[in-house]
């Protein structure tokens, strides 16, 4: 019996989010297993390896990324970890969307409350 879980998630670029866990810290892996309960696997195209064999995995369905986890061996919080992700990959969005339309990057800070703030322009 599998226990492992998925989440859809809004996430639609693989590079993107594999730069976005990276910048997190989290070690990348890339196509392979995602290990869970009793030496249970499945593949994902992106894989965290955590410590205690359990791994946190993002596979392509459709158009879009899921995670996928055993998660009643997973020691974290996903949704900390889901909320840390998406802001990231939301910043990384933003900033290549904005050099792709010629914008600079003027300003980029993390306010108090956990806010990512870009000031973007472009001179014409």
């Amino acid at each position: 019996m599998s226990h492992f879980t998925t989440i859809a998630i809004e996430i639609k670029n693989g590079d993107l989010l594999e730069k976005s866990l990276q910048e997190l810290g989290y070690p990348v892996k890339r196509n392979t297993l995602v290990r869970g309960y009793l030496g249970n696997s499945t593949h994902a195209e992106y894989v965290i390896p955590m410590p205690n064999a359990y791994d946190i995995g993002f596979r392509k369905l459709g158009d879009r990324y899921e995670l996928i986890a055993d998660m009643w061996g997973v020691a974290t919080n996903v949704e900390e970890l889901l909320g840390a992700i998406t802001q990231q990959y939301a910043t990384n969005k933003v900033l290549q969307s904005a050099a792709q339309q010629g914008f600079a990057i003027e300003q980029q800070e993390i306010l108090e409350d956990g806010t990512i703030r870009i000031v973007i322009g472009r001179w014409s």
